[in-house]
């Protein structure tokens, strides 16, 4: 080597190859955006506040992973609702990440008692008292299926709509549809 030995370059060639291939780890999007003014495809980061593994993939950031997210349980919003309807469990939800995108799902089932003959729920078939978290609501209305018992029902599944405000409603019960259960596992829509 002919070259005068510069540990400042030394120092900053091996940092401008290895932080590219590493997991960047960043309080918010935005410190990483204040930080990375010039990101290339395959970075990784780490985003703490939201729990975010992300990859920039060229043209931007998107999720790859979200961290663990815990089951939470669904306090029905009338007294007509309990937890466990045909044996399924609590109702309850959680974010998931499926394929970079952020979604909602379900599990669990809601036993159902009418308070009237014709089947009409209070509150327009209202089954959360408090609404999702802002980070749980779809950025518009979201309509899903879910599984009810046949019995006292013509129908065997039944409608779910999630509102962009949080709240979740049943809708298609009436004189001849009131099925005692209603199941969630496996529901899920994007958000």
């Amino acid at each position: 080597m002919t070259d005068q030995a510069n540990a400042q370059t030394l120092g900053q060639g091996l940092v401008e190859n290895i932080v590219p291939r590493t997991v960047m780890r960043f309080p918010s999007a935005n410190v990483r955006g204040a930080t990375i003014l010039k990101p290339v495809a395959g970075m990784l980061s780490w985003l703490q506040d939201v729990r975010k593994l992300e990859v920039y993939d060229g043209t931007g950031w998107s999720t790859v992973t979200a961290g663990t997210s815990a089951w939470k349980t669904i306090t029905p919003a009338a007294d007509i609702y309990t937890h466990n309807g045909n044996s399924q469990g609590t109702f309850q939800y959680r974010l998931v990440n499926l394929f970079g995108e952020l979604g909602l799902m379900f599990r669990g089932g809601l036993n159902v008692s009418y308070p009237t003959p014709n089947g009409v729920l209070p509150g327009g078939g209202r089954l959360n008292q408090a609404v999702l978290p802002v980070e749980a609501r779809p950025a518009s209305l979201r309509t899903v299926v879910v599984p009810c018992s046949d019995v006292n029902s013509t129908r065997i599944t039944l409608k779910l709509d999630i509102t962009k405000d949080g709240i979740l409603n049943l809708v298609g019960t009436d004189s001849n549809s009131k099925p005692p259960w209603v199941g969630f596992n496996g529901v899920f829509t994007s958000l």
